[in-house]
């Protein structure tokens, strides 16, 4: 869910595309894993989650709830995320798969691809289990953002309602970057929900999905690392004229 990358304006044909305000925002968000202690206003994550609120969703049915945390309530969060990582990581799973059992080609590729440029960028061997660790753990500390949200749906819902989310999600990281800020969405806090649960006054229905730090990159422009597919790799187009 998250990656070490910034996406390119474009090359060839797609770079007049991408000069557009839109299509700059686009191409301008990563996912961040570095931020400066900048302080963000509760004003502007008001102002982020609400224009993300115009994301679509299946009969309007607003499948998302965000818990908005900052300064020591932030901080509680992650002492406690900190301590189960470090003591019990092996007791907390996720109520969802985020990955399928068994990947198929081309997407198990394309994740050991993500792993070898990720760690190899770090300087961390694929199998030193520690090192690794030890970079899992920065999320917990929303990688030193000002902000974090942990994002729920209700788990009534069917699997539809989760597209809506994702898409409101997006929205959220869209809305930010359109204000200077970066974000880094953060599946792995869905691993410690009973621990999020009472901290955050859960209620039972909600399912965490994810995290995602908000905040100013210490980086403006870091390198993409990871490639994107081109679109004749994902996209079949019919009816057009040659």
């Amino acid at each position: 869910m998250s990656g070490p990358e910034r996406a390119a304006t474009g090359t060839g044909e797609g770079d007049v595309v991408a000069q557009t305000p839109i299509n700059q925002i686009l191409a301008g968000r990563f996912a961040c894993r570095e931020f400066c202690n900048a302080p963000v206003p509760r004003r502007t994550i008001e102002q982020i989650l609400r224009i993300a609120r115009f994301a679509p969703s299946g009969a309007n049915i607003q499948p998302w709830h965000v818990y908005v945390l900052a300064g020591a309530a932030k901080d509680r969060v992650s002492t406690a995320l900190l301590d189960a990582h470090e003591n019990s990581r092996d007791e907390h799973v996720s109520e969802y798969k985020y990955y399928a059992s068994d990947l198929p080609d081309p997407y198990l590729k394309r994740r050991q691809e993500f792993g070898r440029l990720f760690y190899g960028s770090l300087g961390i061997a694929q199998i030193d289990l520690e090192a690794r660790s030890r970079q899992t753990a920065k999320n917990y500390t929303f990688f030193g953002a000002p902000v974090g949200l942990i994002v729920t749906i209700d788990r009534r819902l069917e699997v539809g309602s989760w597209l809506d989310l994702g898409m409101f999600v997006q929205n959220v990281m869209l809305a930010a970057a359109g204000r200077g800020l970066q974000s880094c969405p953060q599946e792995t806090f869905a691993k410690y929900h009973r621990i999020l649960r009472p901290l955050l006054s859960i209620p039972a229905e909600q399912m965490v999905v994810c995290g995602i730090s908000v905040g100013k990159a210490k980086v403006e422009r870091p390198v993409r690392l990871m490639p994107r597919a081109d679109i004749d790799e994902f996209a079949t187009f019919v009816g057009f004229e040659t």
